[in-house]
């Protein structure tokens, strides 16, 4: 197998330790691999969360505040190696990482998605603002990943952030729904998406995913479901 002028100049690198690959190979290295925190069952039959008891149907969270979207597929577990690299994902303009968490994400859910039958891809939108400063949206990095691996049309245009809200992380599970109240609308288009896959990097109350399934069942969409890197521990 030849080597590529690109792989000569920027080699590849594992996404969660960072160290340089073998040519021709891509993904994790195999020292990394045993620390991947996948989503293993038990889990929680509304946003995929493991839970401790497989009794239980719903995780605390879903049972106190019910979610619009049918259901929220996460691949991993936000911890450990996976959270760093997410980091790096989202702030440190490592764009590349999108194709070894969309290949995570159908390894584990591709035969359900195909079953599905999306009409559309549509990622999470960031403010303009943000966009400017980061230079992208991660969210729709992982999407353009995952529609080329499902070959479902993506829509990046299709819901609008419209306000420039503050960070998620910093407020209680009733600060982040009224954080999020008229944050997004439909953007210029007319297409209409009956079954949507709406992507995101990371899951952790589910308000900003819960915020654009209104805007999109509002709009007529029937089913909205969710696919995200990671999911957090909850409120």
């Amino acid at each position: 197998m030849g080597v590529s002028i690109i792989d000569l100049i920027y080699p590849r690198r594992c996404p969660l330790c960072g160290e340089i690959r073998e040519f021709g190979k891509k993904g994790i290295c195999e020292k990394c691999r045993p620390d991947l925190p996948w989503i293993e069952p038990p889990v929680c039959l509304m946003c995929g969360k493991m839970i401790d008891d497989d009794e239980d149907e719903y995780c605390d969270d879903c049972r106190r505040i019910p979610k619009n979207f049918e259901r929220c597929y996460p691949a991993f577990s936000y911890e450990g190696k996976v959270k760093d690299s997410i980091y790096e994902f989202k702030y440190k303009n490592q764009r590349e990482h999108a194709g070894f968490y969309a290949d995570a994400i159908v390894k584990r859910y591709g035969e359900t998605f195909v079953n599905i039958r999306f009409d559309g891809i549509v990622p999470v939108p960031v403010h303009d603002n943000r966009r400017r400063k980061r230079g992208y949206n991660q969210a729709e990095l992982l999407a353009n990943e995952l529609g080329k691996r499902l070959e479902v049309r993506v829509y990046p245009g299709f819901l609008e952030r419209c306000s420039d809200t503050d960070p998620q992380k910093e407020l209680d599970d009733v600060g982040r729904m009224k954080n999020l109240k008229n944050a997004f609308k439909i953007g210029k288009n007319d297409v209409k998406l009956d079954t949507v896959l709406l992507v995101d990097d990371i899951y952790t109350s589910g308000a900003t995913v819960n915020a654009c399934t209104d805007v999109l069942l509002a709009n007529g969409t029937v089913k909205v479901y969710c696919a995200v890197i990671a999911i957090g521990r909850g409120y």
